[in-house]
């Protein structure tokens, strides 16, 4: 006599409720990014305009231009308000700014003006800090961190995501004890990369990593849920160099 087989149980259905969710969640997985990216962009140009639009004069105003070229007065005026304009005329006003600094004449005007804002003590502590940050965002060098790492921190045994930014140099390099090679790595912090450590660590402590700098700065961002495209997990190692990894 043969014994029937147990049917495979059927997958539970799922409800009208739990589709609709799905939905939802995937549509905010799609629309959050491009929304965020679109509102800060807004967001920033219109912060823009309303910090340039005060030092300019009436007359020039996009209202009273647009007014006049229209040959409308009094109360047939019409409003306008194209956000970006205040932006193009900040980056005409920055690049002529620039363009004078590089002269001679500019450059003695700019060193008679810090001169004078130097002898003010509370506003040359001022000045300096936001003058030394503005050099170190917007300088024009091709300076940038090399490649990311792994270094063992807060202690032995917990691996941290760092970037090489160069070997130790000047004093650092001189009273560093040991003989082996020191190296400052940035240590970004979670979920803002901006802020974080300086460290100085022995280059034999360092664990080079394959990914970029942008894979890494990404995966420290989303709090170690965004990995890079590497290799699949589930299958074995590629060979890098005739060995394996682990080799």
């Amino acid at each position: 006599m043969q014994i029937p087989m147990p049917e495979d149980p059927k997958p539970p259905r799922v409800g009208l409720f739990a589709r609709l969710r799905n939905n939802f969640l995937t549509g905010l997985i799609v629309i959050a990014p491009i929304g965020l990216t679109v509102w800060l962009i807004w967001t920033v140009v219109g912060w823009i305009d309303g910090f340039v639009w005060p030092f300019v004069p009436d007359a020039y105003q996009p209202t009273q231009l647009l007014n006049r070229i229209l040959g409308f007065e009094g109360v047939d005026q019409i409003e306008v308000n194209v956000r970006g304009v205040g932006v193009v005329v900040f980056i005409i006003f920055a690049m002529l700014v620039g363009w004078v600094a590089k002269g001679l004449i500019g450059r003695s005007l700019i060193g008679w003006a810090e001169s004078l804002v130097l002898s003010v003590p509370v506003v040359r502590s001022v000045y300096g800090g936001v003058k030394q940050i503005a050099e170190t965002i917007f300088a024009q060098t091709e300076t940038s961190f090399e490649k990311a790492c792994l270094v063992e921190y807060p202690r032995k045994g917990i691996w941290a995501i760092a970037f090489i930014s160069t070997d130790a140099k000047a004093e650092i390099a001189t009273k560093t004890v040991g003989e082996d090679k020191i190296v400052s790595v940035f240590l970004p912090t979670t979920p803002n990369p901006t802020s974080g450590f300086l460290l100085f660590v022995p280059k034999e402590d360092i664990i080079i990593l394959d990914m970029s700098v942008e894979d890494a700065a990404k995966l420290v961002i989303s709090a170690g849920l965004v990995y890079p495209n590497g290799d699949d997990p589930t299958k074995p190692p590629k060979k890098r160099n005739g060995r394996t990894p682990e080799a």
